[in-house]
């Protein structure tokens, strides 16, 4: 796994519980679990495990784009996620 500069940039600026650490974490599970279950079709648990993260993520999300509208758009680019549905 490569370290991308948004990491090193997060870690020198603030702790590891900001929830931009929190939703970069978590997109790191996401893609290892992603990964494994193109491997491992049938691994139920490991399916289990990444929609929970999903909603882990979610909610991060959710929240960062109802406090900081603008930390909020950064974060979705740089870590190259989709937009949350409004409705």
């Amino acid at each position: 796994m490569v370290k991308s500069p948004f990491i090193s940039v997060i870690s020198q600026e603030e702790s590891k519980g900001s929830v931009e650490f929190q939703v970069f974490s978590f997109t790191n599970k996401i893609k290892k679990l992603t990964s494994h279950l193109k491997l491992h079709k049938k691994d139920y648990l490991s399916q289990r495990g990444l929609r929970k993260t999903l909603g882990q993520r979610q909610r991060l999300l959710t929240y960062l784009s109802n406090k900081n509208r603008v930390r909020y758009k950064e974060l979705i680019d740089q870590l190259d996620i989709r937009e949350l549905k409004t409705g």
